[in-house]
């Protein structure tokens, strides 16, 4: 049973994104408006974090320097108050649907990212270096996928809506620039996201405390997350929250999302590497699709299935050119240890038969005395 949890872990953590994205998609069809909602998950993040980080760290507060509140001040700027509401609106301007299918490119994204600052290499005359190649463009042509073919419309598994969306615009289907628009929005938020994953592993070496640094980023995202949700929306009345979906979604993401989904994920990454939990991405993309057309009555197109397809080609072709890669390292690696193993135990043999040599010349010329 202890070999299987990594896997049934995996799969729920699938089905906890895929609820983000279902619930999220739900509050913003019913009139939500994006920026207030990051500003209220922020909240409910930071009120779940805060008292932990307070018990567990309070000893530790005093090592964070001024150099580093103003990173975690820029990184919380770019990785949640930046990529999360531009993630959302975009999400808004499309569908649950690309937003899952998207989510796959976030690895070829950082591959690119690390590339650029020269944190990864490209052999290009290797078959690794090739796939990796390969990735990137299956990537880039989902992407086009997704934004500029619509293909035919798949009817909905339930035609009647399990949240029932009282306040829903009347023109559900957005407009083919709104859709564009919303695409290429969601590959820019996916990218300042990657551009936060490099930045954050970076700081991490530098300063360990992964509850400090996360609880932290929370905090400063809130304030940072108010300003934009004030300038955004100036109508305080549109603020009140309901017991309706929009409640559910906020206590959701807040909640489940950064509390659960964080810790499940850093669990089953310790356990079996990031690799492993990255290749269930395709899971959540799947789920996605049944359950915004049976929760939301969300009408799936043809394009954005090929587009999602492309996407997981791309992500699958990186990810075996790394793992190819890390296993070509590891047998050299292991290699050099066995080379040097033997090359030691020569040298020791050798050196025990010149020891021999000598003491045999020595003995022969003491009994050679002897005899004299």
């Amino acid at each position: 049973m202890e070999a299987k949890k990594p896997y049934v872990i995996a799969v729920v953590i699938q089905l906890i994104y895929t609820g983000m994205f279902v619930v999220s998609k739900a509050a913003f069809d019913q009139g939500m408006n994006t920026y207030v909602f990051i500003f209220y998950r922020m909240v409910a993040a930071s009120l779940l974090l805060l008292p932990i980080a307070i018990v567990l760290e309070r000893k530790n507060v005093r090592s964070l320097s001024l150099v580093l509140l103003l990173k975690l001040f820029f990184y919380a700027l770019i990785g949640n108050t930046f990529s999360l509401n531009l993630y959302n609106v975009s999400m808004k301007f499309t569908s649950a649907t690309v937003a899952s299918a998207s989510s796959n490119s976030m690895p070829v994204v950082a591959f690119c990212l690390a590339l650029l600052l020269r944190m990864e290499v490209v052999k290009l005359r290797s078959l690794s270096g090739k796939a990796k190649v390969a990735g990137v463009a299956l990537c880039l042509a989902g992407v086009f996928v997704l934004a500029f073919y619509t293909g035919p419309a798949l009817s909905p598994v339930n035609p009647h809506r399990a949240f029932a969306v009282a306040h829903a615009p009347t023109n559900g289907i957005p407009s083919r620039m709104t859709w564009i628009k919303g695409t290429f929005f969601m590959v820019l938020a996916n990218v300042t996201w990657a551009l936060w994953i490099v930045l954050q592993s970076a700081l991490l070496k530098e300063y360990p405390n992964k509850m400090l640094v996360t609880v932290t980023q929370c905090v400063l995202s809130t304030v940072q997350c108010f300003f934009v949700a004030v300038v955004a929306e100036k109508d305080f009345s549109k603020w009140n929250l309901r017991l309706d979906i929009s409640l559910v979604a906020i206590l959701y993401t807040g909640f489940v999302v950064t509390g659960v989904f964080y810790y499940l994920q850093a669990w089953c990454m310790e356990m079996k590497g990031p690799v492993f939990l990255a290749m269930w991405n395709p899971l959540c993309f799947v789920f996605t699709i049944f359950c915004s057309s049976f929760f939301l009555g969300e009408i799936v197109h043809l394009g954005s299935i090929v587009g999602g397809a492309l996407l997981v080609g791309g992500l699958y072709s990186v990810l075996w050119a790394k793992s190819r890669e890390t296993k070509i390292e590891l047998m050299s690696s292991m290699a050099k240890i066995i080379d040097g193993t033997q090359d030691g135990q020569g040298h020791k043999k050798s050196q025990e038969k010149d020891d021999g040599n000598k003491k045999q010349e020595e003995s022969t010329s003491s009994l050679g005395v002897e005899q004299a």
